[in-house]
């Protein structure tokens, strides 16, 4: 293809993107979409800058209006999160966990994390592959450290706080890190920081999927319970731009200055400033109507939950409600003669455009499955819910769901039936433009 082909064809392609998100069902819950104010803030002029450094210390001239717009955020970030510091340098998720690990470990250190199968994320998991395992992680891979795993029910999906503390005092951590990439549940913070602290560890928290819900004053709080920082991305439950922050609360300036050191010169060099205008944007959003829509997420996370049920799926966690959060799990093993597993479903799925993922459940590696076919499909509630979404349209969901998992039909049947349910649902809400298209494409030329 010539220069002008490649362009245009890269431009059709978008528009396809934005065309199906449009007609589709979108659950992935590590997914949200942006408002038109976050999305002008991603296109403007500081995309193409510079600003290394802390704002007001930077080593490039041109930043005075940048500075600005980065102290309002850090501003705001520490108000809704109720910290005392803020960094929102850190242009990722794992970014913004490498940030905690370059700042309060060595190579060599031992660290405490939730499994990858239990529901941890890639960035917390060690260097290789373990018994239970399926992958190595970030913070054995990048930073060197020597990750154990803190216990878990597997069953339940909760973290086991009483061997927990027992692990803890045996293995004497230098980090316990809490937080996970399936968080159907707040974690023991209260119970565990205590115990942690008393050996000389530090207490960090990876809120990356549930950052927004403890924004909005619906999960937990976990800098109040006993965390020291808080490591997140910026575009699950909240609604911001692809990008990564860190907040704490420390009586100690150099506790500070050591997060500072980490992001820059450590993890970033440029921090990909029109980001940062956007999550400045995203974080008035939250402020606004964040406790609205946060509740709203938790509500029809749950009512998906038990829509799902009532049309024969098997949801994990049922012991302690489903979900707390925006995310619910559920094991489709028992689907598996007619039906297959989770990329198997995942695929039929998308045929029917319901956009989800495959997920290991905890109990996989056991049955000798693994992550390319678990057992478990994931879902979350926080994109449709900005759309407008309440519990009974999680009820048709539920039932679209059903007619290509259990009953078998045909997903391009289905995903007419998908496409017309959408038709309703194109304006975005909890934001502060008035019926704005969701996924309109923005032409510039």
């Amino acid at each position: 293809m010539k220069g002008k082909e490649i362009v245009q064809t890269v431009q059709k392609k978008m528009k396809e993107h934005h065309e199906l998100f449009a007609r589709a069902i979108p659950l992935i819950a590590s997914e949200n979409v942006t408002s038109k104010e976050v999305r002008e803030a991603t296109l403007s002029d500081f995309s193409h800058r510079y600003a290394e450094g802390w704002p007001g210390e930077r080593v490039y001239a041109g930043c005075q209006y940048i500075d600005d717009v980065e102290f309002i955020c850090m501003d705001l970030a520490k108000e809704v999160f109720k910290a005392d510091f803020a960094d929102v340098r850190p242009i990722s998720g794992v970014v913004a966990n490498l940030v905690l690990y370059s700042a309060f470990t060595k190579p060599g250190d031992v660290s405490m994390s939730i499994s990858i199968p239990n529901g941890g994320h890639i960035s917390t998991g060690p260097l290789h592959t373990q018994k239970g395992d399926f992958m190595g992680g970030t913070a054995g891979a990048v930073r060197g450290l020597d990750v154990k795993y803190i216990p878990f029910n597997r069953r339940e999906l909760v973290i086991d706080v009483e061997k927990a503390e027992e692990a803890i005092k045996e293995l004497k951590p230098s980090l316990l890190h809490f937080g996970a990439s399936v968080f159907l549940f707040p974690h023991p913070v209260k119970e565990l920081a205590p115990v942690a602290k008393d050996l000389g560890a530090t207490v960090t928290y990876d809120a990356a999927h549930v950052s927004g819900l403890i924004a909005c004053g619906h999960f937990q709080d976990p800098l109040n319970e006993g965390a020291e920082a808080m490591s997140f991305s910026t575009h699950k439950t909240m609604f911001g731009p692809q990008h990564g922050c860190v907040v704490a609360t420390s009586d100690k300036e150099e506790f500070y200055n050591k997060i500072k050191r980490a992001t820059f010169p450590g993890m970033t060099s440029n921090h990909h400033l029109h980001n940062v205008a956007g999550l400045a944007i995203a974080l008035a959003e939250i402020k606004e109507f964040g406790y609205e829509y946060g509740g709203q997420v938790i509500k029809n996370s749950q009512a998906l939950a038990k829509a799902l049920e009532t049309e024969g799926f098997t949801i994990c966690g049922k012991e302690h409600g489903y979900t707390k959060s925006h995310t619910l799990l559920v094991d489709v093993s028992p689907l598996q003669e007619k039906a297959g597993l989770g990329k198997d479903i995942e695929e039929k799925l998308e045929q029917a455009d319901i956009i989800l993922n495959r997920n290991l459940l905890p109990w996989d590696m056991l049955d000798g499955r693994n992550y390319l076919n678990p057992g478990g499909i994931r879902m979350g509630t926080s994109e449709v819910t900005r759309l407008g979404m309440k519990e009974s349209e999680m009820k048709q969901i539920a039932q679209f769901i059903r007619r290509v998992a259990i009953d078998l039909e045909d997903p391009k049947k289905v995903a007419k039936d998908v496409n017309a349910f959408r038709n309703d649902y194109q304006t975005l809400h909890y934001c502060f433009g008035s019926n704005e298209d969701a996924y309109k494409y923005i032409d510039i030329i």
